[in-house]
């Protein structure tokens, strides 16, 4: 029986990963964090889709000491996310150790459930400045994992080399456009679907669905030859 646990915040992006592994495995555990991040309303949001799309097992793990060592517009209340970068280069919606944390966690559920899949929607072609998105960092982590754990594991990135068109076009390729479009939430300010329209998520999300929308067969061959 093949088993896959996916990181699942229930934005685009790992929402239509989860829906990518429902085709491929018998048995999909999703695993969301609570790390005190800036809208409780994701977590929500991510156990209503697990429920809708009929998952094996979701468990919610409270990581709020992540929330104490990582000061981020994500993290606190009092900082509004910004569209630009600070001294350091990065956004200030970066959480440090967030993915290192959640891959992390996630490889020890695997281990638990006998799983050796997992799957993250981490993005190097339209990442959003952070480092812990990049292939080089997914690689790492997965060696460690392996190392550490003296055990077979592979850690996907099915949106590693995909642009947001080509996200929506695999959304649209499993079925689940509409769910994806109307029912996740990437936005940093809370708002479900389609979002506030003004921070870098969904300004990012947004480009991407026009992009697709407007060109949806030349993005679909592309796509596929991806793939």
């Amino acid at each position: 029986m093949k088993k896959a646990v996916v990181v699942f915040s229930g934005g685009q992006d790992s929402t239509t990963c989860l829906v990518q592994a429902l085709q491929e495995f018998d048995e999909v555990h999703a695993i969301t964090f609570d790390y005190g991040q800036r809208h409780k309303l994701e977590i929500e949001v991510a156990q209503s889709l697990g429920t809708k799309l009929g998952i094996t097992a979701h468990k919610v793990m409270d990581v709020g000491l992540l929330n104490e060592l990582a000061v981020s517009s994500l993290t606190r209340d009092d900082i509004a996310v910004s569209n630009e970068l600070q001294e350091n280069g990065l956004p200030n919606s970066f959480v440090p150790g967030r993915n290192i944390l959640f891959l992390t966690l996630a490889g020890i559920y695997a281990y638990q459930i006998g799983a050796n899949t997992v799957i993250t929607g981490v993005c190097e072609t339209d990442f959003s400045g952070y480092p812990d998105c990049r292939n080089d960092f997914v690689k790492a982590m997965n060696t460690a994992l392996v190392q550490g754990m003296d055990k077979e594991l592979d850690i996907r990135t099915p949106l590693m080399w995909l642009n947001k068109a080509q996200t929506w076009a695999l959304a649209d390729q499993q079925g689940a456009l509409e769910l994806v479009r109307h029912q996740t939430l990437t936005c940093y300010n809370g708002i479900i679907g389609d979002g506030c329209g003004e921070c870098p998520a969904c300004q990012l999300r947004q480009a991407g669905l026009n992009e697709y929308l407007d060109n949806q067969d030349e993005i679909m061959k592309e796509l596929v030859a991806k793939q």
